[in-house]
């Protein structure tokens, strides 16, 4: 893990360079110089230590499965997914069932404006690819066990586009970050998406007004972009740069 992406999560969990200290035993001015940029590298087990305090962990009680089910069966498959009520948003993720907050209007208006954006390039290109926006089921490994609901994807393998869901792994996909998925999209669907062969993945930090981009083909550490930026996206080699001053300026405009 990058200083950068470790000063990301150090906002996010909200500690001081003290508490940072106290929880890996680094000295304090260590951690300051570290985060400050004044060291210009750290020992191996300095950076594990930090990244273990850091990173976001998903436990079992750590993500907010459904209530109402996840007593009921050790693992679900679709045939429970498509079972339950049409009012009731939740993804399927290697067998278990997880809610779906309803989301924000901020984070509806982000996804529009992202999902336009896209959209008006690959037509002026004529392009072959095609975007779409939850909700849209998305048969992410083509088994029965995972059924997943991103927030904005790009497909480029028409093969993949059926009348009911979408078979296999996005090219692309941008999933805007809320208190009730963050840690689902951070850690655990960025594992299954990197597996299951998605090759770009962005989750958008529309409260804390910063972009996480992972490139896997190229990269698997993420680069961290500020919402006052056009960031390029990779699978269209850069041409496409999408611009996120409008986004946050619909988002000011909500009082979000």
């Amino acid at each position: 893990m990058n200083i950068t992406l470790m000063e990301y999560y150090r906002e996010l969990k909200g500690y001081t360079y003290e508490e940072i200290s106290e929880l890996t035993g680094i000295p304090m001015e260590t951690i300051r110089k570290i985060f400050g940029g004044e060291m210009e590298a750290a020992d191996y087990e300095t950076l594990q230590a930090l990244e273990k305090a850091l990173k976001p962990q998903v436990y079992e009680s750590g993500v907010r499965e459904t209530g109402a089910y996840q007593a009921e069966k050790k693992c679900y498959t679709l045939e429970d997914y498509y079972g339950l009520p049409d009012d009731r948003r939740v993804e399927l993720i290697d067998g278990k069932i997880y809610d779906m907050a309803a989301p924000t209007t901020g984070h509806q208006a982000a996804a529009m404006q992202i999902s336009m954006q896209i959209k008006n390039f690959i037509s002026r290109k004529k392009g072959k690819c095609r975007v779409f926006a939850a909700p849209v089921d998305v048969q992410l490994d083509c088994d029965h066990r995972t059924m997943v609901q991103p927030d904005v994807l790009v497909i480029c393998d028409k093969d993949k586009i059926t009348r009911r869901r979408i078979m296999g792994a996005p090219d692309f996909i941008i999933e805007i970050l809320s208190e009730s998925t963050r840690k689902k999209d951070m850690i655990l669907k960025l594992r299954k998406y990197e597996a299951a062969g998605v090759r770009e993945y962005w989750m958008a930090d529309i409260e804390r007004r910063k972009i996480v981009v992972y490139y896997f083909e190229k990269d698997s550490h993420p680069a961290i972009y500020g919402m006052r930026e056009e960031i390029p996206v990779g699978i269209f080699s850069g041409e496409l740069r999408i611009d996120f001053a409008p986004v946050e300026e619909e988002i000011l405009e909500l009082g979000q």
